[in-house]
């Protein structure tokens, strides 16, 4: 399968007459917005093995019956494993016989909305050197130029939002359309559009799939919040990378490039696994096993980039 969101993804899958496995993957999509948008690709395989550009080869101008010389570019082989992210769901055999089998897919839904939720932190925030079942987030993956301090001031430390900051790092992203930000931020970012002075490049527009959204520059601004709706995805809690003392009351702005050869999601073939183990003998429940194995693919080196050392301020242009 191409590079689909599972939201148009379960749409295939209840056209094709799969209507469980399609509300599934529905119920996947439709769990926060970092779902909601990102597309994922379907592997064969364990892992997914991608070359990623390094640099060009040289370019130059020879005289007459002068030679060039060689020059090659550099290619390097990349491989992102697949990881395990699931759980098991009991429900009791008296619940199942008081209230009917309903129960039981209230409890199934929870749990893969529980497992959504944590793939949308890990998207951010995932550590797989203190964690060496999940994959790295954003914040572990972005190195170099990809981050884009909003530090200012003398002596420099980290400030309010600077749209000038923002802008550079929307230019440090080839094709860029997300901007991903805390609540609280965008609420910010919504305050300055009343101040024509600061924020005139902020327009409401309508998202790939008919929702009304904030727009940056032509590119859609999406807050990020948990199964509550709470801001604590991206909450205002980093230790800024400048300053003395470093303010531990920042946030990051990730900018992606959400398509085919830049940021994905990846997944084996054929997505989640709902696994109905039926009633145990040793035990009065009935259990379900939700299985999903998936993991990030960074696959161009500007497919990202993260504004990093943002305090809670009033927005500056």
């Amino acid at each position: 399968m191409a590079a689909l969101t599972l939201i148009e993804a379960a749409k295939l899958y209840i056209s094709n007459g799969e209507d469980v496995r399609g509300a599934i993957v529905q119920l996947f999509g439709e769990s926060n917005n970092v779902m909601r948008y990102l597309p994922f690709t379907d592997i064969n395989g364990n892992a997914l093995n991608y070359a990623q550009e390094g640099s060009l080869p040289g370019v130059a101008f020879r005289g007459v019956n002068e030679s060039f010389t060689p020059s090659t570019g550099v290619i390097n082989p990349m491989v992102e494993p697949l990881r395990i992210a699931g759980g098991e769901v009991d429900v009791d055999t008296f619940i199942i016989d008081t209230m009917g089998m309903e129960a039981r897919s209230t409890h199934e839904a929870m749990k893969i909305k529980a497992i959504t939720q944590d793939f949308q932190r890990v998207f951010f925030k995932g550590d797989n050197a203190s964690n060496a079942a999940e994959p790295d987030g954003l914040q572990n993956r972005l190195t170099g130029d990809q981050v884009i301090s909003n530090a200012s001031g003398s002596p420099v430390a980290a400030a309010a939002l600077s749209l000038a900051k923002l802008d550079e790092a929307i230019d440090a992203v080839s094709n860029p359309t997300h901007i991903f930000m805390s609540k609280a931020l965008k609420r910010r970012l919504s305050a300055a559009a009343r101040s024509t002075s600061v924020a005139g490049n902020i327009q409401m527009g309508l998202d790939q799939f008919g929702a009304s959204v904030m727009l940056y520059n032509g590119i859609p601004v999406v807050a990020v919040a948990d199964a509550s709706d709470k801001d604590t995805v991206l909450p205002f809690s980093e230790t800024a990378s400048v300053g003395s003392p470093a303010s531990t009351y920042c946030t990051s702005i990730y900018v992606v490039s959400l398509m085919p050869g830049m940021l994905t999601g990846i997944q084996a073939n054929g997505g989640m696994n709902v696994r109905d183990l039926g009633e145990l003998d040793d035990k009065p429940v009935y259990r379900t096993r939700v299985q999903w194995y998936a993991s990030i693919a960074l696959l161009h080196s500007r497919a990202a980039a993260r504004l990093c050392d943002i305090v809670d301020g009033d927005v500056t242009a």
